[in-house]
């Protein structure tokens, strides 16, 4: 299969890491979704819209052949049309919380693990603060 920039084809998720996906496409080729490009929403844990043997319809981005490196995006194919890109969302991620309910619990939840977060760090320099000999 020849690549070319701003084709739509379908490939399967063979990795995923912290920074992205990795998808190949017919013929062989591997490409990288990176998690910026893998949907309209801010992605905070990949494995929240794909899994690993997954069959996506991704949009080729860039193509480097010099280093055999190929930029492709799941987000971008999905906007063909309002229509196909409500479809294909559906089909291909996990839907969102359905209520205001779910989605204001979820809130909660991502903000009180960050407070957690932030209030370890303060602690953590605090510590070292007071420990210093002036």
């Amino acid at each position: 299969m020849s690549i070319e920039v701003g084709s739509i084809v379908e490939g399967v998720v063979t990795g995923i890491t912290r920074f992205g996906a990795f998808v190949q496409l017919p013929g062989g080729e591997t490409g990288l979704v990176h998690i910026s490009e893998l949907a309209d929403a801010y992605v905070k844990d990949i494995r929240d819209y794909i899994k690993e043997n997954e069959r996506v319809k991704v949009k080729i981005l860039s193509y480097d052949e010099k280093n055999k490196r190929i930029g492709l995006s799941i987000r971008q194919a999905m906007q063909l049309t309002p229509r196909e890109g409500r479809e294909a969302h559906r089909r291909s991620h996990r839907r969102g919380p359905a209520s205001f309910e779910e989605k204001l619990a979820r809130f909660l939840k991502e903000s009180d693990e960050r407070q957690a977060d932030l209030k370890k760090g303060m602690e953590g320099k605090k510590g070292r603060r007071n420990s210093r000999a002036w």
